[in-house]
């Protein structure tokens, strides 16, 4: 199951310190950006979509933000994530 793989990734990298786990299902590697400033951690996500149809053009759209206080005593220059 998703979660028995989740909990095996957390075990697997003991030496590290999590602070959140973020489900970017739907999205490309490329769609998500990571941002860390001013204390804070941003996940975003945005996939656009246009289709050409017999019936004309169709669009579809997802966006997707999650915002994350660092810990105290946390430097910004050693956050690091992984897609």
């Amino acid at each position: 199951s998703r979660m028995r793989r989740l909990a095996m990734m957390l075990n697997s990298s003991r030496s590290q310190s999590h602070l959140a786990l973020v489900d970017v299902k739907g999205f490309d590697p490329s769609d998500v950006s990571v941002i860390v400033k001013d204390g804070k951690v941003t996940v975003s996500a945005e996939h656009k979509e246009e289709h050409n149809t017999l019936l004309g053009k169709t669009c579809n759209y997802r966006k997707f933000m999650k915002e994350f206080s660092l810990p105290p005593g946390v430097d910004e220059d050693e956050v690091t994530y992984s897609v």
